[in-house]
């Protein structure tokens, strides 16, 4: 009896995403080509870098050592902050739970379908900054126009990624409570809501953790919050009480980041 022996190769190695390499590696010259040419066409002024760089020495020199002394100001920003991020959470989630079932293939008419996922489109389509410049030029600077913009924010990722889970949930459930008889809102109440209620408690923390921090970034163009009060101090030139903010802003959104990931962990 003969056997007959094939030559496996000893490695697996991973087949290129482009099969042709002429093709794969025209396109890669093309990559750096293009990078090359749009480092070349910006209009990069070096004498302006230089000089900068000698103004951010000064600032960290002015920065070093921290200074807590206006403890009060600070706890006062940071507690606006922490105000601005509930409120936006919950009127955000509460706002994000029509708008997924609109955007969910799955339950909605297609009419209905395509408005909600025009909606999320909408809230995603804006950085967080432009929103709040918009909202601080139409209800004026404060806490007011940070709410307003980080409910847009919540909406966008909020209701996407809840109306892609709607879009996975166990049919069978939904199908059993109609044939019983039960109507649209028994039915997203009953066989729709335990299946997505894990995840939307899960999205509910994290976006509270993820306006915390969106909120001293607003708050820098005149939406209220830790990001206005850092905002003055550079304005001021105090730089020492600048750096105290920022190290507090950092360690807040550490601890934040932590206590949610563990809470995430445990629900999902």
């Amino acid at each position: 009896m003969s056997t007959t022996s094939t030559s496996l190769p000893e490695t697996w190695r991973k087949p290129p995403m482009i099969a042709n390499p002429v093709l794969r590696y025209a396109l890669l010259a093309a990559v750096a080509i293009y990078i090359g040419w749009a480092l070349i066409m910006l209009p990069i002024d070096w004498n302006r870098v230089a000089q900068g760089m000698s103004r951010a020495a000064r600032i960290f020199n002015g920065a070093f050592p921290p200074s807590f002394a206006r403890s009060g100001l600070l706890i006062d920003g940071f507690l606006e902050s922490l105000k601005i991020a509930i409120l936006a959470t919950v009127g955000g989630v509460l706002l994000s739970i029509p708008i997924a079932f609109m955007a969910a293939k799955n339950l909605a008419p297609r009419p209905i379908y395509l408005l909600g996922r025009g909606l999320i489109i909408v809230a995603r389509s804006f950085h967080p900054v432009i929103v709040a410049i918009i909202f601080v030029k139409a209800v004026g600077f404060g806490p007011f126009a940070g709410v307003l913009t980080l409910i847009v924010y919540s909406i966008g990722f909020v209701a996407k990624m809840l109306a892609e889970r709607i879009e996975e949930i166990d049919w069978g459930q939904v199908e059993a409570m109609r044939a019983v008889g039960a109507g649209y809102f028994p039915t997203l109440i009953y066989a729709v809501f335990p299946q997505i209620m894990p995840r939307q408690i899960g999205l509910s923390i994290y976006q509270l953790d993820s306006n915390l921090r969106a909120s001293a970034v607003v708050g820098i163009v005149g939406a209220g919050g830790i990001g206005s009060t850092l905002a003055n101090a550079f304005g001021r030139y105090d730089y020492d009480f600048a750096l105290a903010i920022t190290i507090v802003i950092v360690a807040v959104i550490l601890v934040s980041e932590a206590i949610s990931g563990q809470i995430r962990k445990r629900i999902w």
